[in-house]
Order: structure tokens, then sequence, then C-alpha cells
């Protein structure tokens, strides 16, 4: 049962660990994507639905094709990149989608959606246009990198609700395996890497059970060293009665008023019989 409760422990600090790691910070993401969509923003309220909303809202400046500077730039995109970015709105969005899920950690293309597509319909309100939204994700599916489905299915997967982030859930292929068919159902635009993401989370999958077993393994050892060393003390007590003589000799000393002088052989007597539960526990030894 302490095995068993310390594993428990350890795998509760694990999962702790990879959720708070795992958390997606939409200041950051917008940052981001501002990098490459709200150039010029402040003078020109349009720049959003311009650069990464439709064409229909006009054409961006072309003397301004670089990152904007708000605050940190921790988390912008590169200049030299922004400039290499694609000019048109739907290209560039998900162009843009596909880097800054890179660049923030635990983000998604739908945290993506979520965040930005609210701010870029502002946008074009402003312009006086209203973007299809639905046709800019759809583009943003389509455009989907690798490592942009690899990010989605296994922040899917690792989920409280699936394997877990200590993949405890999917000890089990077939477990592995159904999660896995629901994750992809949901990552829209990845049927083509699915069979490569699976290799990948297969593999960190095993790893995690494997360091699992060790752990176990390890505590299992260490547990039976110690009995056995116990085991050791117990026999080395009862060898020539050493126990049950060093026993008596301490009532004597502590609890009898004469200390079991000769002449007070009950006092001798009662000790002996306090301390013949050593006589019990030898012969279970033997």
């Amino acid at each position: 049962m302490k095995t068993y409760t310390l594993l428990l422990a350890i795998v509760g600090i694990a999962a702790f660990s990879a959720t708070a790691d795992a958390a997606c910070s939409k200041q950051n993401l917008t940052r981001c994507l501002d990098s490459a969509c709200a150039i010029a923003a402040n003078g020109n309220p349009a720049a959003r639905c311009q650069y990464c909303g439709t064409s229909g809202a006009g054409t961006p400046p072309t003397d301004g094709m670089r990152a904007v500077s708000v605050g940190t730039t921790k988390y912008n995109i590169p200049d030299k990149e922004v400039k290499r970015a694609p000019t048109d709105p739907g290209a560039r969005y998900a162009w843009a989608t596909a880097r800054c899920i890179t660049i923030v950690d635990g983000c998604t293309a739908d945290d993506v959606s979520d965040t930005y597509d609210s701010l870029i319909e502002q946008s074009c309100r402003a312009a006086g246009i209203s973007a299809d939204m639905a046709k800019l994700q759809e583009t943003v599916n389509k455009t989907k990198t690798s490592a942009t489905c690899q990010s989605e299915v296994k922040n899917c997967i690792i989920g409280a609700t699936k394997c877990g982030p200590d993949w405890s859930a999917c000890r089990e292929t077939a477990e592995f395996d159904r999660y896995l068919a629901e994750c992809g159902v949901n990552a829209t635009g990845c049927d083509e890497f699915m069979s490569s993401i699976r290799t990948e989370l297969d593999d960190t999958r095993t790893q995690y059970i494997n360091n699992a077993n060790e752990v176990i393994d390890t505590l299992v050892a260490s547990y039976a060293a110690a009995r056995e060393r116990r085991m050791a003390s117990a026999r080395a007590t009862c060898t020539d009665n050493h126990g049950r003589d060093t026993c008596i000799e301490m009532v004597c000393e502590r609890s009898m008023p004469n200390k079991c002088a000769p002449d007070f052989a009950n006092e001798r007597s009662m000790a002996t019989q306090l301390c013949k539960f050593y006589d019990t526990a030898c012969a279970l030894l033997k």
C-alpha cells in the first residue's frame, strides 16, 4: 500500500507539472499574431482585416511589411520572416498561425481561432467589410503543417479524459489507438500526418510507461532489501536467547525495586514472564 501511495504522489507531481507547462497564454499568442497581422494598427484600424482577413478590406501598406513591436518582442515573429510572409490575407493568417503555435508554448490552431478571429472581425467592421471567418479557418486547416498537427493531437490525447499527462490511462495499446482516433477526427486537416504522429506519440507513451515501471521496480527492490535486513537483525536477536536476556536485564534495571538482586528471585521471575514474548517470536523465525 505504501508503494502505491508513493507512486501516486510521484505521478501527481508529474501530472501537475505537465498541465502547468501546457497552458496557452492568449496574451502572448495575440502579441505573436499581431506581429504579422496588425502592422501599423494604431494608424490603420483595418490592418488586421487587410493583412490576415480579406483582400476586400483594401490593400495594406507595402512599405511596412515588418513586425510590430508591442511590449516584449520575445513572442514576435522575427522581422526577416514577416517580410517574406504571404501577402494573400488567408494564406498569411494560416502562415502566422503555424509560426505562432510553435513560438508560444501550449497553443493550438483552435486557440488561434478562439483568440484572434474576433479581433479580425472587429478590424473588418472598422473597414466596413464583413469577413467570412469560416472560409478563413478552412484555409488555415488546409495549410496546417506537421508540427501544427502534432501539437494539436498531442494536446488532445494527453488530456485528463484521455491518456492523461503521464499516459497512465493508455498502458494498453488498444486504449491509445482509441483515443488517438478520436483526437485525429478533431484535428481537421491533419490526415496526411497521422501515421508519423502516431509513431512519435507511441514512442513517448512507451517511454513514460517504462519509466513508471522502473520506479515501481526500484521501490519493490528497496522494500525487499529492507525486509531482509530486518529479518537478519531479528535472527541475530534470537541467537542464544540474546534478545530475551537483554529484555530481562532491562526490566530488572528499570522496573524492579531491588534490581532482581539474588535475594529477590520473584522479581527476576516477573521480568522473565514479561519478556516471554521473545520466545514466541523467535520460535516463528526458526
